[in-house]
């Protein structure tokens, strides 16, 4: 079994480095072309999606003949994936600690933390006010949604619950973000904790219920480039911009917290 899972992981990051080679080239854009297309390959925990695609849209607008292409997930997964080899120029991660995974290996420069993000329990938008407080998230009635421990929206509600002395018994643990707050989206929860610039991004399918709790598991943000990045200048570039003033106020819009 441990030999045909090995085989699945080996298999999976083959197939990830053949999609990301395959926009990662140069392109000639036909003769007398001023410049090839390059690519730079950003790893992002799925919780920057909205944000890091405006991003990347005025990246591209301000680096003529060159494109982001980004792959977003739980920043655990992106981590595994960097450090099995896959092709990527940036990561940007939800947490120091998945970071650190990658860092500890030697495939990236110093990160630096350029936001910051904190939980909220996001419930349908059509439901009664039956959760109003993490205390609520207790009550066996009540279909709780948790990332997994390992994810860093997982390790964030576990410290909140455990500062409140809570314990939560999930009908399910998800992978990352995105795929949590589906669950209540698509009415199949009745709650789950994710941060509140997700509840943001999905204004008008669900609402979010602020817990003070949130304030002892807030989430740092690092960004760094890869030590073996195939566009290096790219992707110094690429976290210069998500560095500055304009980086930072696209972030602010999209609820994340300054660092």
């Amino acid at each position: 079994m441990r030999s045909r899972r090995t085989g699945l992981r080996t298999a999976s990051i083959t197939a990830l480095t053949a999609a990301l080679a395959a926009g990662c080239g140069d392109v000639k854009e036909g003769p007398g072309a001023k410049a090839a297309t390059r690519t730079v390959v950003v790893f992002a925990a799925a919780s920057l999606t909205e944000s890091f695609t405006a991003l990347g849209r005025t990246f591209e607008s301000g680096h003529p003949g060159a494109r982001v292409k980004f792959n977003f997930g739980g920043s655990s997964a992106l981590a595994q994936q960097i450090d099995q080899g896959a092709p990527a120029d940036v990561f940007a991660a939800a947490s120091p600690a998945t970071m650190k995974q990658v860092t500890d290996a030697g495939r990236a420069s110093t990160p630096r933390v350029f936001a910051r993000n904190r939980l909220e329990i996001a419930v349908p938008k059509s439901a009664s006010a039956t959760v109003t407080s993490l205390n609520d998230l207790t009550n066996p009635k009540v279909k709780v949604v948790l990332c997994a421990p390992q994810v860093p929206c997982g390790a964030a509600a576990l410290k909140a619950l455990k500062s409140a002395g809570l314990t939560v018994r999930p009908v399910s643990q998800e992978q990352d973000v995105k795929a949590a707050l589906t669950k209540v989206r698509l009415n199949e929860a009745d709650a789950a904790l994710v941060y509140r610039t997700d509840v943001k991004a999905a204004a008008g399918q669900v609402r979010g219920v602020d817990f003070p709790e949130a304030a002892q598991a807030v989430n740092d943000y690092p960004i760094a480039a890869l030590t073996k990045a195939p566009q290096p200048g790219l992707a110094g570039d690429f976290v210069r911009s998500v560095l500055s003033p304009q980086g930072r106020a696209t972030l602010r819009q999209a609820g994340f917290e300054q660092p």
